[in-house]
């Protein structure tokens, strides 16, 4: 560790600080948020960077902030695939990423098609739990000013015998962004008079913007929330994919243990850890693990529950399956359930069996339904005779054993990985699943490349801090990169921090309307869960 680069560090983030307590608009020069990397000085680069802040209300501002490098040029380059297998599914993978050997053959093979490739180093950020170090090398070719300039080029190292993709350095962690556009909520729960809740908008079987939401609700500031489905190929579309409780009722089920905002008592006491749910199926002198809420049996987006394949881990866009499967509906479904093979019971608000039969129907108001496949079926079937009761029970705690207790005012909101812990960067990238050190192809873009982020997490005063970076905008605003997005909210004071949706799903929506600009083509994504800050009731 490089301690004058911490030095620097620190005192570039006490200035951000200061320049966080100005409402005009000001200009001021801070070292670049960048990760401990040799290959990146943050030295050898100053940011210009102007905030403006507006009081939406006691207790509430947003800040919006443009950070910039003058003195960064980047351009389109041409990168080749290094060929691989994944570790999970045994599929065939290319990667930007490879060995040294790699590198060094398929260098010496573009060159002997008489192109001019560049051998680039690429290191691991600074995460908790992978190696440090050198990751791997890429290889490069050309710098064009144009995409046009840098896909003809591809195209001619393509009809070589190359697999060729066409990158914008400005998306590389090597050198700095050309520019950053951000947006920061900060709610201090002991001013604010309003409330903060995660929500699904009333139905868990959908898919809503985060600004229809913000204002059908007349929220004051809104944010995108934790990951979801987005294809009917992994289960119902828009519902959770990994632990998500509304007003005090789990919606969801956790992926293994993840990171997750802990919204308690409408916003009043808030904190990240990662935690972990269990639910039982008590019946007669048996019960059954229950692996799922809310969504289709056997389907697992996101993986992390025992018994899934390929893996019980955590593993980011990644789809599991389990043959058997015991899932509970609640009436926040609000769908139609899935149909198929297996047996559900319809449950009673006393948890009573009303019936047993085919999959399908809707939740009953007040009721619930159990869904089985496979050896689940079997122990419904057995234990589940209309007239009998079947007790639920629900348990969250976090990873050091303690329970979390909800009540009808508190919410959660899940995502991964961990940011910032006991306020020091802490990033666990490959227990949550978004990295994997034996396979280079898996989460590299998503974690270490500039992307779209939304991140929450909380200050030393307990103030709340919602953030979002707008990404992929050649020219625009190119994103963080993982540990850029924790270095970014501790130098705005969080101690506890995590990652929330990103990419196309990041949103910030400012009394209903989106101030951001989200890097989907067709403009805002229709989301699963948000986070909401919403007004005191009017007298």
């Amino acid at each position: 560790m490089d301690h004058n680069a911490l030095g620097r560090s620190a005192r570039g983030t006490a200035r951000v600080r200061a320049c966080l307590g100005i409402a005009a608009v000001l200009a001021v020069a801070v070292p670049s948020l960048m990760p401990t990397q040799a290959q990146a000085d943050p030295a050898s680069h100053v940011a210009t960077t102007q905030w403006s802040t507006e009081t939406l209300a006691p207790g509430l501002e947003v800040r919006t902030g443009t950070i910039t490098h003058p003195d960064v040029t980047h351009s389109w380059t041409v990168a080749v695939q290094s060929p691989g297998i994944s570790r999970l599914t045994g599929a065939a993978t290319w990667s930007e990423v490879g060995t040294r050997n790699w590198a060094d053959t398929t260098a010496a093979k573009l060159r002997d098609a008489e192109f001019q490739p560049r051998v680039e180093t690429v290191r691991w950020p600074d995460y908790s739990d992978t190696p440090h170090g050198v990751m791997g090398l890429r290889v490069r070719v050309g710098s064009f000013s144009t995409q046009a300039a840098a896909q003809s080029a591809a195209a001619a190292i393509t009809a070589a015998g190359f697999r060729t993709s066409v990158a914008w350095t400005g998306y590389d962690i090597q050198q700095p962004a050309d520019r950053e556009n951000v947006h920061v909520a900060v709610i201090d729960p002991r001013v604010f008079d309003g409330t903060v809740e995660g929500t699904h908008d009333g139905s868990l079987a959908q898919r809503r913007t985060t600004s229809s939401v913000a204002a059908r609700l007349h929220s004051l500031v809104a944010v995108n929330g934790g990951f979801f489905v987005t294809s009917d190929a992994d289960g119902v579309q828009g519902t959770m994919s990994g632990l998500g409780a509304y007003d005090g009722r789990l919606g969801s089920m956790a992926a293994g243990a993840r990171a997750a905002l802990i919204l308690g008592d409408d916003g009043r006491h808030i904190r990240v850890a990662d935690l972990t749910t269990t639910v039982t199926a008590q019946a007669r002198n048996s019960s059954y693990r229950i692996q799922g809420i809310n969504r289709v049996p056997g389907l697992v987006r996101d993986c992390g529950r025992p018994g899934a394949t390929p893996s019980a881990l955590p593993w980011q866009d990644v789809t599991c399956r389990l043959t058997d499967d015991l899932v509970q509906f609640t009436p926040a479904f609000g769908a139609d359930l899935p149909t198929g093979p297996g047996v559900q019971a319809v449950l009673d608000a006393s948890g009573r069996v009303v019936t047993l039969g085919v999959r399908g129907g809707r939740v009953p108001a007040g009721g619930r339904v159990l869904q089985a496949i496979g050896g689940a079926a079997d122990w419904l079937t057995a234990n589940a005779e209309p007239g009998d009761r079947i007790r639920v029970g629900e348990v969250v705690r976090d990873t050091g054993g303690r329970r979390i207790e909800l009540d009808g005012d508190d919410s959660i909101v899940s995502a991964a990985p961990t940011l910032v812990k006991d306020g020091r960067i802490d990033i666990d990238a490959a227990a949550e699943g978004v990295v994997d050190p034996q396979d280079l192809s898996f989460g590299y873009a998503w974690a270490n490349v500039r992307q779209p982020r939304t991140m929450a997490g909380v200050d030393s005063k307990g103030r709340l801090i919602l953030a979002t970076v707008d990404g992929r905008q050649t020219g625009g605003s190119e994103g963080f990169t993982l540990h850029e997005a924790a270095e970014f909210m501790r130098s705005l004071g969080a101690v506890q921090a995590l990652n929330l949706d990103g990419g196309g799903s990041t949103a910030m929506a400012v009394r209903g309307t989106l101030v951001n600009h989200p890097s989907d083509a067709t403009g805002e994504r229709a989301v699963g869960d948000s986070v909401q800050v919403l007004p005191a009731p009017s007298d």
